[in-house]
């Protein structure tokens, strides 16, 4: 099997959570003679030639993060440049974010589904995994502990050709975390948490602090 993979970010290769995990799930997918090509969608030098290999290939995956249940404005713009395909293709597509819990991620997941038969394909499933967030700002042993598990799910995806198996389903983690789970993250992110991301923001050069509201 041939794949043409669309990492659908509008972040270039460096800063892309997407790209990083693109990275351990081809190198599972391609331990059996699974081959690919990949495409970046935030380097619109390239949108001709995804077009082309969109047209040519009949197995398309396309890899995306989930910003507050809108995909990527720049891939919309992208995928409205396509023209409907009526050749038998297939296509699946991996949903990652930075929410945890599954039930944040479906309803993009369900807008995927429908955006296959715009696209004139049959919907071979999403694989949807949140917990992402941290991936470009940890080291290399944090980074990997967080990508290594999709090693498998490129071995699961080359070995059924869709993400329809359990072992996706369950890739997700949980659907809602229960109760007293959700209070003890309420009160990690009310304290410690807060101060983390107050760190980090005065690292990438914001000036402001996280309660501005400069329109209120």
């Amino acid at each position: 099997m041939h794949v043409l993979i669309i990492n659908g970010s509008p972040r270039v290769k460096k800063y892309s959570n997407t790209d990083k995990i693109l990275e351990k799930f081809t190198q599972g997918m391609c331990e059996n003679g699974t081959t690919f090509e990949q495409y970046e969608v935030s380097d619109k030098a390239q949108w001709d030639s995804i077009r082309e290999a969109f047209n040519k290939n009949k197995n398309i995956l396309i890899a995306l993060p989930l910003y507050v249940e809108c995909i990527p404005g720049l891939l919309m713009e992208f995928l409205e440049t396509l023209t409907p395909k009526n050749d038998g293709s297939k296509i699946a597509f991996i949903l990652q974010s930075g929410f945890a819990e599954g039930i944040q991620l479906r309803c993009g997941e369900a807008y995927l589904e429908i955006l296959a038969g715009k696209l004139g394909c049959e919907y071979k499933g999403t694989l949807v995994k949140g917990d992402n967030f941290s991936i470009r700002f940890v080291d290399d042993k944090m980074k990997n502990k967080v990508t290594n598990p999709y090693t498998e799910m490129g071995r699961e995806f080359a070995a059924k050709e869709d993400f329809n198996s359990e072992a996706c389903k369950k890739f997700t983690g949980p659907e809602i975390f229960p109760p007293h789970v959700r209070l003890l993250i309420g009160i990690l992110f009310r304290f410690p948490a807060r101060k983390g991301f107050k760190m980090l923001a005065k690292n990438l050069g914001c000036e402001q602090p996280l309660d501005y509201k400069p329109y209120s």
